[in-house]
């Protein structure tokens, strides 16, 4: 058979539950990502990043070859995921959009990056409204990221129904992937004759067309090769790329003489967060399969233009690919789960479903009557506004509500209606599908989509004057209940994890003047999605005591709102912090307050201080507990600095008096006593982590380092240590790709990662490796062309760089 005729595409799916805090539009701290800020930053560095310069080794173990996997394959990535990515991690998001570019000119004009309807919500769950704006903005998220029309698009864990296949034909969509259970019959195209899929499933290999009995459309489906996708998944195929490619194309029928199409799916965190080095047997499969030409790597757009559907096919509507019982795992206690807690109940799932109906559907009326007199069609506005998600500058926002907006608007219109539309926007995310997915309701997935549902309350309370949504919300929620004895039912959970994340303007002013105490903000400052201008601004220090009185407008970047709150907080040198912020009422009472509390700081009477901060805040007191996570994290680091640095020379004292006892105790076999040992733990630690990440390290002394610790048994902070040394790697590193010639940066940063390879704990190399073959590539063959010519200059680099390659273990070929 003809290799042209044996087609091999591999999709993943990369996606993340949004994480983002709904009141501060970004990701906060979570520990559970350590070393990490948050489990988008952790994922990025297993798998997102490592996907875009992926190794290809020799028998040695030596790269020979970076390739960014996603121009060889199909993919897609939620759109809240590359919200995130473009903001917190460009270069990552970048190489992934230039690799559609790339991915065009490897597969005849067609881009392997896939639409996905937008927040991931299990589309036959959701109403015709929701699904068509779904799919809307996924398509034009996926327009304003990689400047083209999408040909396919991924439906969240493959759920399906008629009425989304008909919408997305409707928006233009050609393609989309399924699982090959979820084909009910198929027919050759113009045969009356029904053939029933048996259980294993429908033929993968070719496409099929399924008709629309709505509009009288099609849509294309390819349905992906279950059983090497469940081994790529779950069985360990990735181990090995060679028997990963052997398996692809393992599976093509040599009898066959016809284009046969093996495509697998899975999500696309197998390829490094899941499995790790699943990135590099992906690449490696995809170069064996390549070079010893036993398939032609392809993607769906090119092979549906180079062979059209021959067959049709009824689909089997209300499934999903992660669902044995159809759409269940995402509205009843179906039985599936991810098997970690044996005996836990998921009947939480009905009332959970129920009450974000309920809440959606209430939503709807208040949302048309307060935006009708407003707007000149309420869910046409709604369909466009992800235009203003994508770039929310004040000239863009001008030109969406001068289409349309139902007559000019004036400030505190405008207002409304983005608290309309933001109100529309978090009733679509707070289906989520991840909210579901999981074993418990008090998991962070199931909180994230209450947070959700907790700001389109909060707005609708904003719009309409009264609260009585959300009794009736948590009277619902009631009836979801815990497996947990202590978080007992959704409502507890909301009061519990959902209200105090909860966000207005005076709060991000109280997080503003206790950050005063700590940091000099400028006269204007972003804090999260909010700015902040001061007005007026009044510091006093006596002694450790600090003082910060002042006046700051709080803006809203997503809604406009804006307030001027006033603040008065104070810090005496303890963790305690007293203070208040309310609304601006009036400059003679703000100026009164100034007055006094600054007399009274000024001459010490720090109990009037707080007596006179209580009169005029009165209930609107705030503390450390009240700041955003990170920045909370941030001050206590600050705080608890002179503490762990009076520890840490103590600790110090302790072990250069005593090391040469430990040392003879260690000759005797002797146990060491536990404080000795823990001081000797604590100091060789920390003198390592800080001659690590010297600007130019000193062997040497890294070396005796080590040695002491292996002289008394010392345990090692790999991972700390570790991430030290990598950061020194990656900042010469840097600083050698702005000045490539520089034969002394070149000769510190191979004498940097010679450490790597006698060091008793692992270093990450990733990004070194990477400069280094970004300069293989660019710099080197001309450096050595000269070198050859006699330039004795060009000679010394190029031994230099060839030492820093060996250290780095990178072929540099001929």
């Amino acid at each position: 058979m003809n290799d042209v005729e044996r087609y091999v595409c591999i999709h993943g799916h990369f996606y993340q539950p949004p994480r983002e805090n709904p009141w501060l539009e970004d990701v906060e701290l979570q520990d559970s990502a350590y070393p990490y800020h948050n489990w988008n930053e952790r994922i990025t560095a297993e798998c997102y990043e490592p996907n875009t310069a992926s190794r290809i080794l020799d028998p040695d173990g030596w790269i020979k070859k970076i390739v960014n996997n996603y121009s060889k394959i199909s993919f897609n990535f939620g759109p809240t995921l590359l919200s995130w990515m473009e903001k917190h991690e460009p270069e990552v998001y970048r190489a992934i959009v230039e690799a559609d570019r790339e991915s065009r000119e490897n597969f005849s004009g067609h881009g392997s990056a896939l639409a996905q309807a937008y927040n991931h919500i299990i589309m036959p769950l959701a109403n015709r409204r929701d699904k068509y704006t779904q799919v809307l903005w996924g398509i034009r998220d996926f327009e304003h990221r990689f400047g083209r029309r999408p040909e396919g698009m991924w439906l969240p864990e493959t759920a399906v129904d008629l009425e989304t296949l008909e919408i997305m034909a409707d928006l233009g969509i050609r393609f989309t992937i399924l699982a090959p259970y979820q084909a009910r019959r198929v027919r050759r195209a113009g045969s009356s004759a029904w053939l029933d899929v048996g259980p294993g499933g429908v033929d993968p290999t070719v496409p099929y067309l399924v008709r629309l009995p709505e509009s009288g459309r099609t849509i294309s489906v390819f349905f992906y090769h279950a059983d090497i996708s469940r081994a790529v998944a779950f069985e360990g195929l990735l181990l090995n790329g060679e028997h990963f490619a052997r398996r692809l194309v393992g599976a093509f029928d040599a009898g066959r003489n016809a284009p046969q199409l093996v495509h697998i799916a899975t999500d696309g965190e197998t390829y490094g967060h899941h499995h790790r080095h699943g990135d590099m047997a992906l690449a490696y499969a995809l170069h064996y399969i390549e070079s010893n030409r036993l398939a032609r790597i392809t993607n769906y757009g090119e092979f549906l233009e180079k062979h059209p559907p021959e067959l049709e096919v009824e689909i089997k509507e209300n499934t999903a690919w992660s669902c044995a019982h159809g759409v269940e795992r995402w509205r009843s206690n179906c039985g599936c789960n991810s098997g970690l807690h044996p005996g836990w109940s998921q009947a939480w799932r009905s009332p959970l479903r129920n009450a974000l109906n309920w809440l959606r559907n209430a939503l709807a009326p208040l949302f048309e009557e307060q935006a009708r007199p407003l707007l000149k069609d309420p869910w046409a506005a709604r369909d466009e506004y992800i235009e203003v998600i994508l770039d929310r500058s004040p000239e863009n926002l001008e030109r969406y509500l001068g289409r349309h907006a139902a007559r000019p608007l004036t400030g505190e219109e405008q207002v409304k209606v983005l608290k309309l539309l933001e109100m529309q926007r978090h009733a679509m995310l707070m289906f989520t599908s991840c909210g579901w997915f999981f074993d418990e309701i008090s998991g962070i997935e199931t909180v994230q989509v209450l947070q959700y549902a907790g700001r389109a309350i909060q707005l609708a309370r904003d719009l309409s004057g009264h609260n009585g949504l959300e009794a009736e919300f948590l009277e619902m929620l009631s009836q979801a209940k815990s497996n947990i004895p202590e978080h007992r039912d959704g409502a507890h959970i909301y009061e519990k994890f959902v209200k105090p994340a909860m966000v207005d303007l005076v709060k991000v002013g109280a997080h503003y003047a206790i950050s005063s105490l700590f940091e000099t903000y400028e006269e204007q400052s972003r804090i999260f999605s909010y700015t902040v201008r001061r007005e007026d601004g009044i510091s006093r220090l006596a002694g450790a005591a600090k003082l910060a009185l002042g006046k700051a407008r709080v803006t809203s970047e997503i809604t406009r709102e804006e307030t001027t709150v006033v603040y008065g907080v104070v810090n005496f040198g303890l963790p305690s912090i007293n203070g208040g912020v309310k609304e601006y009422a009036d400059e003679e009472s703000y100026r009164r307050m100034v007055e006094e509390v600054t007399a009274a700081f000024d001459r010490v009477d720090f109990p009037e201080v707080i007596r006179l901060l209580d009169q005029y805040f009165g209930g609107d007191t705030f503390s450390l507990k009240h700041l955003f996570r990170d920045k909370q994290r941030e001050i206590l680091g600050i705080i608890l600095d002179s503490t762990l640095e009076e520890v840490a020379a103590d600790y110090r004292r302790i072990y250069e008096r005593h090391a040469p006892l430990m040392r003879l105790l260690k000759e005797l076999n002797i146990p060491q006593p536990k404080v000795l040992f823990s001081a000797a733990e604590f100091v060789i630690n920390a003198s390592l982590r800080r001659a690590l990440a010297e600007k130019f390290p000193d062997l040497e002394h890294i070396r005796a380092l080590l040695e002491e610790a292996r002289s008394i048994n010392i345990p090692l902070d790999g991972a700390s240590l570790g991430y030290a040394l990598k950061k020194t790697l990656e900042r010469l590193g840097k600083e050698l790709r702005e000045n490539p010639l520089d034969t002394g940066l070149l000769e510190h940063l191979e004498a940097a990662c010679s450490l790597v390879h006698f060091l008793p704990f692992e270093v990450d190399l990733w990004k070194v490796q990477n400069i280094y073959y970004g300069l293989l590539q660019s710099i080197y063959p001309e450096v050595r062309q000269r070198a050859a010519a006699g330039d004795e200059g060009a000679e010394a680099w190029v031994g230099r760089f060839s030492s820093l390659g060996d250290c780095l273990r990178i072929r540099r070929g001929r």
